[in-house]
């Protein structure tokens, strides 16, 4: 087996797995270089390369760096390593962008180009949703069709019909295993305490929760009392989603769909910004 099929087979394992990963490839050498168009690795968030081979010292420095910021900002981007005298003669320095493209410089003595292309490959983002409700069937239909990792976690004898999730837990838990969470609270009236205590012993970017503002109020004195931080308690929205004058189940669970992806993608609209 060739090191380009390990890594293909390794991409494919950590796609199921749901591992974030950076995919290098050399896509244009010019003059002595030791990897030649086509070379892949797999480059980890610790910044180890933990398949394939792009070259050595030359190009490694360079890949790493942008592997991590494409990891940040979730967008690929595209890497020319040149010799300083090369460089010069375009009016560039190490770390300009020109036209998409990023510039380092090859300290090799081969003084070779090399060109690799940097691909972030992301876990889907995680949607846990509490509750049953129509608001919550909604969210699943709609979260799917936007690549959603979905959990539901509610009683299985509340569910009818079981929708189509990813994973489902019978009650209000979930596990602390995701980086990248987001979760909703649409229980309405049945479970909602229970649901919201649950929804705030887990990471999550977002924790939005289906109901008037007065619900949520007495929720938030009743957890206080409990002992619930106001910091903690502050992660609440509600009720959740942009303000759009949504009324059917369909129309909230749009509105929240649009609150995530604001925050979502407010990290990479920076960063294409700049």
């Amino acid at each position: 087996m060739t090191a380009h099929v390990d890594v293909l087979d390794l991409v494919a394992q950590l796609r199921d797995a749901e591992k974030p990963f950076v995919l290098a490839t050399v896509v244009r050498t010019l003059s002595v270089t030791a990897a030649k168009a086509g070379a892949k690795a797999i480059i980890s968030p610790d910044g180890r390369i933990e398949a394939g081979w792009i070259g050595g010292g030359c190009a490694r420095g360079a890949a790493l760096k942008a592997a991590r910021e494409a990891l940040v900002d979730g967008r690929s981007r595209l890497i020319s390593i040149q010799p300083h005298e090369l460089l010069a003669e375009q009016g560039l320095r190490p770390g300009d962008d020109r036209e998409g493209v990023r510039f380092a410089k090859n300290m090799c003595p081969s003084k070779g180009t090399m060109d690799i292309f940097i691909e972030p490959v992301l876990p889907r983002p995680s949607l846990v949703i509490f509750g049953s409700s129509p608001v919550a069937l909604a969210l699943i239909e709609q979260a799917r069709l936007l690549g959603y990792h979905i959990t539901l976690a509610a009683p299985a004898s509340e569910i009818p019909e079981m929708p189509y999730v990813d994973k489902f837990n019978d009650g209000f838990s979930v596990s602390d295993d995701v980086q990248r969470r987001f979760i909703v609270i649409s229980t309405q009236g049945r479970g909602d305490e229970a649901a919201v205590k649950a929804a705030l012993a887990v990471q999550a970017e977002y924790r939005g929760f289906v109901g008037s503002g007065r619900k949520m109020a007495s929720l938030r004195q009743d957890l206080a009392e409990a002992g619930y931080e106001d910091v903690l308690l502050d992660t609440l929205k509600a009720p959740a989603g942009l303000d759009l004058g949504a009324i059917t189940p369909e129309e909230i669970a749009m509105s929240i769909l649009a609150e995530i992806t604001q925050l979502r993608r407010v990290g990479q609209r920076h960063a294409a910004q700049s």
